[in-house]
């Protein structure tokens, strides 16, 4: 046949929209997301929902380009250190209506950088280590949790940037100072209140107690000195006076013989 007669090549069949949606839904379907959990992607980032999955501890295949991580309502009472290490684009952390009683000191390790809030309410948090949630300059909700307020809970908080929205939330469970249990603390602290006064009393009193302490042995000491030196000194005149005296053989008029 001539060129006339030749069949051009068929173009590519062009895919389908639905092709291309199923395609991206197996791609999404393939990302890693804990099992039970949603993970839904909108404009590249990874929100990651886990709320009231049963979970007791924090899941270990979390996607590492997750910026939301939604944990709240389930039944964790512990979140050990280095377990959002990976997580360093995460935003927003949410724990809440847990049962966590015990933070590891470098739980949120790896989080300082990109953390913008981190919900621990209604929880059963006592105390707050000061090591775990310092060097976080995220937000931070704590109310609702039975905390033991004494020195060591004010110094934290002092280092702390508490939500606005929830800090006057924050209340003493039981405390040192009876008067404030049930108190919102933020307003006690504002208001004049100090739980580190007490400490600081009972320093200051072990300390004039040591000083007094050392004082009385060092006045001990000398008078023991003192008594030993006088005893020592009338044993010597003693001895002196017990010697045998001895004539005079000088001639009184001074000349040689």
């Amino acid at each position: 046949m001539g060129p006339q007669g030749k069949q051009s090549p068929s173009p590519p069949p062009v895919p389908r929209a639905g092709s291309c949606l199923l395609l991206l839904f197996c791609l999404h379907v393939g990302a890693p997301c804990p099992q039970g959990c949603l993970c839904p992607e909108l404009a590249g980032a990874v929100a990651v929902h886990c709320s009231a999955r049963g979970l007791q501890e924090v899941p270990r295949d979390i996607p590492a380009d997750a910026v939301l991580l939604k944990l709240d309502a389930n039944d964790i009472a512990y979140v050990p250190d280095g377990v959002f290490r990976r997580l360093s684009q995460l935003r927003e952390l949410d724990l809440s209506r847990n049962a966590i009683e015990t933070l590891g000191p470098a739980a949120f390790a790896g989080l300082a950088g990109g953390l913008r809030l981190l919900d621990l309410s209604h929880n059963r948090l006592r105390r707050i280590p000061k090591d775990a949630l310092g060097p976080l300059g995220a937000r931070v909700r704590l109310s609702h949790n039975p905390l033991h307020c004494e020195c060591a809970l004010q110094e934290a908080l002092w280092e702390l940037r508490l939500d606005p929205d929830a800090a006057d939330e924050i209340a003493c469970r039981t405390s040192e100072r009876e008067e404030l249990v049930g108190r919102p603390l933020i307003q006690a602290l504002d208001a004049g209140a100090n739980l580190c006064g007490a400490r600081r009393r009972t320093t200051d009193v072990a300390m004039l107690a040591t000083m007094f302490g050392w004082f009385a042995m060092v006045v001990t000491y000398l008078a023991y000195y003192v008594r030993q030196n006088q005893a020592a000194t009338r044993r010597h005149l003693q001895y002196l006076k017990s010697l045998p005296s001895v004539p005079d053989t000088r001639d009184p008029s001074g000349l040689a013989p």
